[in-house]
């Protein structure tokens, strides 16, 4: 990230992932206009080459395109998903410039100590653990130098991206993707939002005693400094030696973590992967970051449930109801049809009364051959725009399936998702949206 402070830097990094597009555009413009073959294989590991080397935004952007079901082809996302968030962390004394940048130049003295090596680096920031004058052990969170213009220069790329990806495999219109994706990673780089985003989640989780989350230190905070009570646990990707009974219980949590929130305030937590959990000795689970979250109407929420009993008692006419309450138009017997082979795939785990993994076979969190049913249905009808909201809905709900895939739990997820949805009313989760959103100061 350093070279990405000054222009050329900035000229060198746009120039490489540039060349990948140009690649990419004549490749596959050759395909839509003169019949050439195409290897969508070879074309997604170029790219995600390119786009590796890069870091940054682009490559969260990248994961996040990977995440949303059917917004790029299956070649695409099996490489994109092997992207890694860890980007080389900034040395120490661009650190002490951003730090004196954001708390003033005598910021040291404002802690007892403030570790050199940063404890975590990601594609936007990296995360300093420091210790307050008060003996409390804290993580620092820092934005990266300069985000803003590379968010708005990899934004241009993705908006290429979509559109390579649009003209030629005509399954889905990319608008709103590219839409609900921009907003979300400017929303990222707003360390003020995402402090309010946790005291949201404080209101809405204080009563659950298995779910444990940071406390911001307002006065060691900024637009691009988070400062936050340091939350010891382990990597959810490093589970060791747990019994059957330790994964269930771990899942259960991560059940109540991400799901209270949606079904009893219409709000989610968008980016549910495995490094944004660790979890204590006792089995506390810990929620790390909260830059992306997003709020529902109380509509769609009920949207969600409407066609989970319409898959359950496989009525139609329900599911027709559930997909225009979120917004899908135009909608033909023939993209109902395909819809609902999607539905199907998303709601089996909670459709079956027993106990059972998230998924029965080996088939992945994605489904490849219903996916590859599914996408090529929709481009013999001429593609869909998916609605904002079912953007990061449809990826979240992916993701924490794929972290229950992780944890290799055995639930019986349709008892729990009954038991969470039974008191449902549209017209009291409007209300507890609204009273935490002002109370966490976010209306």
């Amino acid at each position: 990230m350093q070279d990405d402070s000054n222009l050329a830097g900035r000229l060198k990094r746009y120039a490489h992932v540039s060349t990948a597009m140009s690649t990419a555009a004549i490749r596959l413009v050759g395909e839509r206009y003169f019949g050439l073959s195409v290897d969508h294989e070879s074309l997604a590991h170029d790219l995600t080459h390119a786009l590796g080397s890069l870091k940054g935004p682009v490559m969260k952007i990248a994961q996040m395109l990977a995440s949303i079901p059917d917004s790029i082809p299956s070649e695409y996302t099996a490489e994109f998903l092997q992207l890694q968030a860890n980007a080389p962390a900034m040395g120490w004394p661009f650190v002490r410039r951003r730090m004196t940048a954001e708390l003033g130049q005598n910021w040291q003295d404002k802690f007892a100590t403030f570790q050199h090596e940063a404890a975590f680096a990601a594609s936007l920031g990296q995360v300093h653990k420091a210790e307050s004058k008060e003996g409390e052990m804290l993580a620092c969170k820092l934005q990266y130098p300069d985000m803003s213009s590379i968010v708005e220069a990899d934004l241009t790329q993705l908006k290429l991206i979509l559109s390579l990806y649009e003209a030629s495999l005509k399954a889905l219109k990319t608008q709103e993707i590219y839409e609900e994706i921009k907003a979300r990673l400017w929303e990222e780089l707003d360390y003020e939002l995402e402090a309010k985003h946790i005291t949201l989640y404080q209101y809405i989780l204080g009563d659950e005693p298995s779910i444990r989350l940071p406390k911001v230190v307002c006065h060691l905070s900024t637009k691009r400094l988070l400062t936050m009570s340091w939350l010891e646990g382990k990597p959810l990707k490093a589970l060791g030696n747990l019994s059957q009974e330790e994964r269930n219980c771990l899942a259960k949590n991560v059940f109540r973590a991400w799901y209270k929130p949606f079904y009893h305030y219409g709000i989610i937590h968008g980016d549910p992967h495995l490094g944004n959990y660790t979890f204590s000795s006792e089995g506390v689970l810990n929620l790390l970051d909260f830059g992306c979250v997003r709020k529902f109407p109380a509509i769609f929420v009920k949207g969600v449930i409407d066609l989970y009993h319409a898959m359950l008692h496989q009525d139609m006419d329900l599911a027709v109801s559930a997909y225009e309450s979120w917004g899908f138009k135009n909608l033909s017997k023939e993209l109902i049809e395909v819809l609902n082979l999607w539905a199907n795939l998303l709601y089996e785990p909670l459709l079956e009364d027993r106990v059972r993994p998230i998924q029965t076979d080996n088939r992945g969190i994605y489904g490849r051959e219903v996916a590859y049913q599914v996408h090529t249905k929709l481009r013999e009808l001429g593609g869909v725009c998916p609605p904002r909201e079912f953007v990061f809905m449809d990826r979240a709900a992916v993701g924490v399936g794929s972290v229950f895939m992780h944890l290799k739990a055995e639930l019986n997820w349709h008892q729990i998702y009954q038991e969470l949805i039974q008191d449902f009313n549209a017209e009291k989760v409007k209300q507890q949206q609204a009273e935490v959103l002002s109370k966490s100061g976010i209306l």
